[in-house]
């Protein structure tokens, strides 16, 4: 068994992570082990499950990525399942409640789509998705994401570094933070109904954490491109925040000299602070951050596991919060 070593960040090479479809085998082989007559239901029911995410599936056009080749980037954590990961999402957009993304989000249509990148850079540009999609080699990141509720996955996504295009459009000297806006359409869009978010919903990152090499623009996961209710047809992924920090659907990347606003920050400055990063030790308002819960690991009575500082990726990313207060700025 292969075991990361965290004094020298060493990661297996990809051959050495077990591939998605043989997880999956091994997942479905698990279940038929299953004794007495609530696990022969659980099974069932995990089976039915299975074969409605596969329908879902035949839909989405496979995107093909190498695997990551920056050291610390990935995970050999067990992939959360697909079924899991699609189908228990935050995404305000298409509703409140963990399901509404999946149910509502066939609404969504993802071509033709163009994202603006502006402000403070030498060559804005908007590009179409699919330009986006060949500005750089794609590559396969098996990426923890938690989120400040205390439930956290392991998703490979693909796509490359957003630095990628930020290097593409030149940033000024000026520029000290980069601002994501997200679709608002009330035609596709049934959750902008809502008044909990001041819409679009935007997020914010530091320069250097956006020009950071794990910051991901991401295009797809599990060898596909992205299902309309995790982000379709681009978001980012910050692996070291909170899962707020990834925006869905973005539509416009915009350079700035000031700390732009951030959806949740505007919405509940108390308890939701630029920075976002993983600290186990700045509890939320309304509960501990101290331990999470791995979605699809034994259910409600699993045991909690120990939440990382910086999600797990503090030797990766430690160094560019050196003297702060991790407390105060949260």
């Amino acid at each position: 068994m292969l075991i990361r070593n965290h004094d020298t960040g060493f990661e297996p090479p990809g051959s050495a992570i077990t591939p998605r479809s043989l997880y999956l085998q091994r997942r479905a082989f698990m279940q038929t082990l299953a004794t007495g007559a609530a696990g022969a239901a659980l099974a069932g029911w995990a089976g039915r499950d299975a074969l409605a995410a596969a329908e879902e599936r035949k839909h989405l056009p496979a995107l093909k990525a190498a695997p990551s080749k920056l050291v610390g980037a990935t995970t050999i954590e067990a992939a959360t399942s697909y079924k899991d990961a699609t189908g228990y999402n935050n995404f305000y957009e298409f509703g409140l409640d963990k399901e509404d993304p999946a149910r509502y989000a066939t609404t969504l249509k993802t071509r033709p789509w163009a994202v603006r990148i502006e402000g403070l850079v030498q060559k804005p540009q908007t590009l179409d998705i699919d330009s986006l999609l060949k500005l750089a080699p794609q590559e396969e990141r098996i990426y923890r994401l938690r989120c400040v509720e205390g439930w956290s996955m392991v998703i490979p996504w693909i796509g490359y570094s957003l630095s990628e295009l930020l290097n593409r459009v030149q940033p000024l000297g000026s520029a000290k933070y980069v601002e994501f806006v997200t679709l608002a359409d009330k035609a596709q869009m049934p959750g902008l109904k809502s008044s909990v978010l001041d819409w679009p919903y935007t997020e914010g990152l530091r320069l250097d954490e956006a020009m950071h090499p794990l910051t991901l623009l991401a295009f797809g996961m599990y060898g596909e491109l992205l299902p309309n209710q995790n982000g379709a047809p681009l978001r980012l992924v910050v692996p070291w925040k909170y899962g707020f920090k990834s925006a869905k659907s973005l539509v416009a990347i915009r350079l700035t000299d000031k700390e732009p606003g951030t959806a949740w920050n505007k919405a509940a400055r108390n308890e939701y602070g630029f920075y976002s990063n993983v600290n186990p030790d700045v509890p939320h308002p309304r509960w501990s951050q101290a331990t999470e819960r791995r979605i699809g690991e034994g259910g409600l009575f699993a045991k909690r596991r120990k939440t990382l500082l910086f999600n797990g990726y503090e030797a990766q990313v430690g160094q560019m919060y050196a003297g702060m207060d991790l407390k105060k700025f949260y």
